[in-house]
């Protein structure tokens, strides 16, 4: 009886090693022409994506209405939001096939954070609410 206990417990460790939840931001931007209710369902059903992978989302930012650098497909403005998410690796695959597929997302772009980019996010978040108050 202990020798099953003790094997489920190590099977429980190793799998906690094998999924490994990396930090992870995406910006994408959507679309000039949609609504802000537009907006927000499009948001939501990349954040839902998102819990259904069992991923954490840390923070999500939206950065409104703004000009781009260059046009894409004849657009000249877009509607930005940052995500910033704990999940593992394959989930960002899933992701971007979601992005690809939605023809309200024009660009985007997803990125691994290192210990430091999650520190420096940090900071930069408490500084913003500091701001704010």
């Amino acid at each position: 009886m202990d020798y099953k206990i003790t094997l489920l417990l190590h099977l429980e460790i190793i799998t906690k090693f094998i999924y490994i939840m990396n930090n992870y931001e995406t910006v994408f931007i959507l679309t000039p022409v949609l609504s802000d209710a537009q907006v927000e369902e499009a948001v939501k059903k990349f954040e839902d994506l998102l819990k259904e992978r069992n991923c954490e989302i840390v923070v999500r930012e939206n950065w409104g209405l703004k000009k781009l650098a260059y046009p894409i497909q004849l657009k000249k403005n877009g509607f930005y939001t940052l995500i910033e998410f704990k999940g593992e690796g394959n989930v960002v695959a899933d992701l971007e096939l979601a992005f690809k597929r939605d023809e309200r997302v024009i660009r985007y772009l997803t990125t691994k954070l290192d210990k430091h980019a999650v520190e420096y996010a940090v900071t930069r978040r408490a500084k913003a609410k500091a701001a704010r108050a």
